[in-house]
């Protein structure tokens, strides 16, 4: 159930990309969701290769050349998707930096929705030297 609704986050965030940005074009929203199919799929088979084939200019920028990777990946799904097109590199690092806000605040709003608790675990004191 997560990853639906982290798909439909995608999805507006695409939708409201292409809203806001004028070279980011979506021709409906089966486009969008496609689009935001394929870049969950690029972000997460990808983006840890390419941040690592960069490493060192990456560091050298403090993280900066990560927007450059976002909107490159934003430019190979307009290229996989028909109905989604982004038209120029400043268009494409500007509507990535506007997805990656607008699906990061959207995220933060809902929750939790996978029911991860962050990766820490909850003990309890148990007695004297027994936790659980």
């Amino acid at each position: 159930m997560g990853i639906l609704v982290k798909w439909l986050i995608l999805t507006v965030a695409v939708l409201l990309a292409a809203y806001t940005l004028e070279g980011i074009r979506v021709s409906g929203f089966v486009s969008a969701l496609m689009a935001a199919a394929v870049l969950g799929f690029l972000n997460v088979f990808f983006k840890p290769i390419l941040i690592l084939l960069t490493l060192p200019v990456n560091i050298l920028t403090l993280g900066f050349f990560t927007f450059l990777i976002n909107a490159l990946i934003l430019k190979m799904a307009s290229g996989v998707i028909p109905g989604f097109e982004v038209h120029g590199f400043w268009t494409a690092v500007f509507g990535a930096l506007l997805i990656s806000v607008v699906n990061w605040i959207l995220n933060a709003l809902l929750g939790k929705q996978d029911g991860n608790n962050g990766g820490y675990i909850e003990m309890k004191r148990q007695g004297k030297d027994r936790w659980e």
